[in-house]
């Protein structure tokens, strides 16, 4: 017998009202090129005062032997299970102002039943927007200003332009939600940072610096950023110091200069129309041999 979506998530007895509060989410296990909406999870969760306060019954949902999680062995004996959890966090802002937050690993199974039951949660909770949040590999330099695009259910929603006109791309739970949420009339929104392709594979905190800037600006919430800022720091100078050292890679990031320039002064689309997005493993390509030759090097 088929479990009513309402059934599988175990919400909080005490909750305050909520009405009009944001639902953010980000789901490990599709594309987050730089680990950008990973990083603004975790940014979240490290600055910010938050208590899990619905729980989703991840059992059914989750295939273990695909994504087997981590155990501790101590000498003789088991000491630790790390169990998968899919949950929605409750968090205040720099300035009080609630906000909620949806995170966990990306379901293999039931899509639509959690999908409906967000959108339970939405609907029970007054949720005036819901956003999703990552990181797309884009044929950009790292020396250029960050582009952040967005989508959603209505057209007054969405902010700048993007460069894409109809293209094909695997299917995801986050955007599944955004897309049942706007048949149901609700308002959701995709914020996605483009990052220079060969740093998909890293961790890459400008990505997410931008995307808490777009969210601020989007949503209204204040987040303060200044440890997140000093790791971009960090990372932009550990980039330029591992491109002086290729010439190879200085070449790459010229030739990207170029082209992101020309597509400035004369904007026309990243894509042709049909064309299928590349995939993450194909973006990397560059980063990955990149790697490989500071090995061989080294």
């Amino acid at each position: 017998m088929a479990v009513d979506p309402v059934d599988m998530v175990d919400v909080d007895s005490d909750i305050p009202d909520l009405d009009g509060v944001v639902l953010l989410h980000h789901l490990d296990g599709f594309v987050d090129a730089g680990a950008a909406g990973g990083s603004v999870v975790a940014h979240l969760l490290e600055t910010l005062e938050h208590r899990v306060i619905a729980r989703f019954d991840v059992d059914d949902l989750l295939d273990y032997r695909a994504r087997r999680p981590t155990m501790t062995y101590e000498t003789d004996r088991w000491t630790g299970y790390a169990a998968p959890e899919l949950v929605v966090h409750l968090l205040h802002d720099a300035l009080g102002t609630p906000f909620l937050l949806m995170t966990g690993p990306e379901p293999d199974r039931r899509w639509e039943a959690v999908a409906a039951a967000v959108r339970a949660l939405v609907e029970r909770w007054g949720v005036r927007l819901t956003v999703g949040l990552q990181g797309i590999p884009m044929s950009v330099p790292h020396t250029r200003e960050l582009t952040v695009i967005s989508h959603a259910t209505r057209p007054e929603l969405v902010t700048g332009e993007s460069p894409f006109h109809r293209v094909k791309v695997p299917g995801h739970l986050s955007g599944l939600i955004e897309y049942r949420l706007g048949e149901a009339g609700h308002d959701a929104m995709g914020l996605a940072a483009f990052v220079p392709h060969y740093l998909a594979q890293t961790t890459y905190p400008t990505a997410a610096l931008k995307l808490i800037d777009t969210l601020s600006t989007t949503t209204g919430l204040t987040v303060r950023v200044d440890a997140l800022r000093k790791a971009a720091e960090v990372a932009t100078a550990e980039i330029e110091g591992q491109v002086a050292e290729s010439s190879e890679v200085a070449q790459l990031v010229e030739a990207l200069e170029r082209q992101y320039d020309a597509y400035v002064s004369s904007p026309k689309n990243l894509l042709a129309e049909g064309e299928e997005v590349p995939s993450a493993d194909e973006l990397a390509a560059e980063f990955e041999r990149f790697l490989a030759e500071r090995t061989r090097d080294n």
